[in-house]
């Protein structure tokens, strides 16, 4: 990526040439500066992770599903409410994927 010398907003390459979005301000392409640049559309198919949805990396645990009444669900905690209040626990099923959430009071 190359920023503009003028107003510094960020520059697209046009030909031999680094042309500024906003400004117009034009400067040639130096192609030593080039050989650390990393283009993220050349990435090959090994690079890509994907995700396989889900829950599947979360830890699980022993509950009851009030869904299904299956025993042991995925479970994550997430501060929901004011930082000197505690976290809520929240549940998946592993089955149903029902989601629920335990508070502390």
């Amino acid at each position: 990526m190359k920023f503009c010398d003028e107003c510094g907003s960020m520059m697209q390459t046009e030909d031999d040439a680094w042309v500024c979005t906003q400004c117009g301000h034009e400067m040639a392409r130096d192609s030593g500066s080039e050989a650390g640049m990393v283009t993220t559309q050349a990435q090959e198919e090994s690079e890509i992770i994907e995700s396989s949805g889900g829950s599947s990396g979360l830890p699980t645990t022993s509950a009851n599903c009030p869904n299904c009444d299956n025993d042991e669900a995925y479970w994550y905690m997430q501060q929901i409410r004011a930082a000197d209040e505690s976290e809520t626990r929240f549940f998946v099923c592993t089955e149903c994927e029902h989601k629920w959430r335990e508070d502390d009071h």
